[in-house]
Formats: structure tokens, C-alpha cells, sequence
């Protein structure tokens, strides 16, 4: 919104052309964000207390989990929120990539809420089903592609790490790759919100990670150099990315340990949803399976689990899964296993971006 109103004021106060630059209103994006979930956090969380919107922990889950009956959830729509108000203010809101990222956002956010809600209306883990969830999902994934087809932004080439000039072209099956990237991006950083702040801080630097490369493919100067897609407008990303790295930080601000609020699916599905989305977008999707290594092996140990499980007939991989159960059941209190994780997540953020240079 503001994007298209300063120009306006260019003319008359010179000051105002620093609202042209993507690193400008990038950083403005994130403050606002930022501002938004700390201003209204605490509301936010004593309204859903009142209303008694808590988590449901699992009886089958670590004991120590006990400890953390009675705290709310939901509060990834102050996340959601957050990001879309900031994204209105900031971005170029007539540019289809922006609209694609933030439908996808949005309607994941919206599927997560109703998930969130029968859960709590039901007194049990099982929410939405199963499959009517993944096919909303995916109608919705399908509808941010033919817009970005229709758009031109499109681009059904494969970009492989590592290779400069290694773009093979997968036609008709890219629609397929797309939805299993998003899909299973949004599902990933699910499973992976089962600790305090574990899944918050490493959606927050993959978003930046992805920010970054945004930045880079939307100047044609530096995705000439660095032999990367050059895709016109996929810089604005990079404010959206800013909007979500500002929430993020501000939700982790009641989400640290011990908790006041958990995010719920509302929170996780959306924001894995706009991760898998920048991926597609930015042609950086096997980019995605290193930078996003946790959520992938997350992922992975509970495929593992429950397919060894029926294989011997009751025999398990780990003391319990996700990954991060099974450290806890080893003895590590919370914090460490938190920690550690977001030191594995630096790690591969920096091996992320060193993919832009070795090819």
C-alpha cells in the first residue's frame, strides 16, 4: 500500500526515494511485523486463555510434556496476521509473486485454524482429516501456479546446485514436483513444532535464507554472475520475507521456553506453506532439502518409525518420534535439544548460501 503512495511524496521531500529500495522496505517489514506481534501478543494470548484455547498434549508423549498443560494455542494467527499486515504496508501488492505468496500463506493459515479448532472442540489430536487437508492444500497450490503461469513468472526448468548450466525442463511433471515441495514443506515444519521455539527459529532463518536468493534473482546483475535464474519482480520476496522474519522473531518472543503461547497449525502450516512457495518461486527447491534440513529429517524419522514399526511388528528406530522426542527420551532437557538444533540450522543455512557461489 505504502509502496504505491510514497513516489507520490518523491516530489516534493527527496527523503522519500529510500522507500524505493527492497533493502529499505525489507527492514521496515520486519520492524512492523516485529511491532505487531509484541504489541498485541499478551491480548492475544489472555484472549485465548479465556476461551480456552488449549494445547492438546499427547498421553503417549515425553512426561516432562505434562508441565505444559493449560498453555494456549493458536497463536500462529497473530503470525499470519502479522505478516499479511505488514506485507500489505510494504510490498508491491500488484505483483503476482507477492499474491501467489501471500494466497498460499493465508489459505494454509485458514486450513491450520480449522484444524486447530476441531481439536480443541473435540478434546483429541485428530483434527481435520487427513485427506481433505492435503487436497485443500493442494487445489490451493494449484491455484498460485496457473497465476504465476498466467503471469509469466512461471518456469518449469529444474536449477540443480552446483551446476551452471544443468537446467532440465520437467514439462508437465513440474506441477506435481511443486505440489510435493509445498505439501511437504507445510507438513514438515508441522511435525517439526513439538518443542519451545524449535520450529519458529529455523522457519525464521530459512525465510531468510530464501530472502536472500530472492534478492539476488531479481537483479539481473547478479543472477548473471552468480549463474542463477533471473526472474523479474522476485525481489519483492524479499519484504515478504522480511514481514515473516518479524513475526517470527516477535512470536518467539512468548514462544522461547517455557512457552506462553504455542503457534498451532495455524501457525506452522502457513509458514511452511510460504517456505515451500519462495522455493518454487525462486527455482531453489532442492536448495530446499539442505537449508531446510531439519524439517526434512524431522520428517524422515517418523516415516522411518511408523514404517519399521509395521515392518517387525512392533519393534521401533527411535525411543520415539519425532527426532527431537527421541533426544528428550534420552535424557536431554528441552533447551539443549532446541539449541542444538538451531546450531544445526545456522550450519545449513551457511551451506545453503555457499550453493550460490560453487558452481
Amino acid at each position: 500500500m505504502l509502496y504505491y503512495l510514497l513516489p507520490d511524496l518523491e516530489s516534493t521531500i527527496g527523503f522519500f526515494r529510500v522507500f524505493q529500495f527492497i533493502t529499505v522496505r525489507s527492514g521496515l517489514a520486519m520492524f512492523t511485523a516485529f511491532l505487531v506481534v509484541v504489541i498485541f501478543g499478551n491480548r492475544t494470548i489472555e484472549r485465548l486463555r479465556k476461551l480456552k484455547v488449549d494445547q492438546i498434549i499427547r498421553e503417549d508423549g515425553p512426561p516432562t510434556h505434562k508441565t505444559k498443560v493449560g498453555t494456549p494455542t493458536m497463536g500462529g494467527v497473530l503470525i499470519v496476521a502479522a505478516v499479511v499486515v505488514s506485507s500489505l504496508l510494504w510490498t508491491e501488492l500488484f505483483n503476482p509473486i507477492i499474491i501467489c505468496v501471500l494466497m498460499v500463506t493465508a489459505a494454509f493459515g485458514a486450513i491450520g485454524f480449522v484444524d486447530d479448532y476441531l481439536k480443541i472442540k473435540r478434546k483429541d489430536a485428530k483434527g481435520f482429516k487427513g485427506s481433505y487437508k492435503i487436497v485443500l492444500e493442494a487445489l490451493i497450490v494449484v491455484a498460485a501456479l496457473m497465476l504465476l503461469s498466467w503471469s509469466g513468472k512461471a518456469d518449469s526448468q529444474l536449477w540443480l546446485p552446483f551446476f551452471k548450466e544443468l537446467t532440465p525442463d520437467l514439462a508437465g511433471f513440474f506441477v506435481v514436483f511443486a505440489l510435493f515441495v509445498v505439501l511437504g514443506s507445510s507438513n514438515a515444519v508441522n511435525i517439526t513444532d513439538g518443542l519451545d521455539g524449535l520450529a519458529i527459529m529455523p522457519v525464521v532463518m530459512v525465510i531468510a535464507t530464501f530472502g536472500v536468493i530472492a534478492y539476488l534473482i531479481g537483479r539481473e546483475d547478479t543472477s548473471q554472475y552468480l549463474y542463477i535464474p533471473f526472474i523479474y519482480g522476485a525481489g519483492e520476496l524479499t519484504v515478504f520475507a522480511g514481514a515473516v522474519i518479524g513475526a517470527g522473531l516477535g512470536f518467539l518472543w512468548y514462544n522461547c521456553h517455557p512457552a506462553q503461547v504455542f503457534m498451532g497449525d495455524v501457525g506452522s502450516l502457513s509458514l511452511g506453506g510460504a517456505i515451500g512457495m519462495m522455493a518454487v518461486i525462486t527455482k531453489h527447491e532442492l536448495v530446499l532439502i539442505l537449508v531446510g534440513g531439519i524439517f526434512v529429517v524431522e520428517v524422515l524419522s517418523v516415516i522411518l518409525q511408523v514404517g519399521y514399526f509395521k515392518l517387525t511388528r512392533g519393534k521401533r528406530i527411535l525411543l520415539m518420534a519425532p527426532l527431537h522426542h527421541h533426544f528428550e527420551q534420552k535424557g536431554w532437557p528441552e533447551e539443549k535439544v532446541i539449541v542444538r538444533f538451531w546450531i544445526i540450522q545456522v550450519l545449513l543455512v551457511l551451506s545453503a548460501l555457499a550453493t550460490l557461489k560453487l558452481r
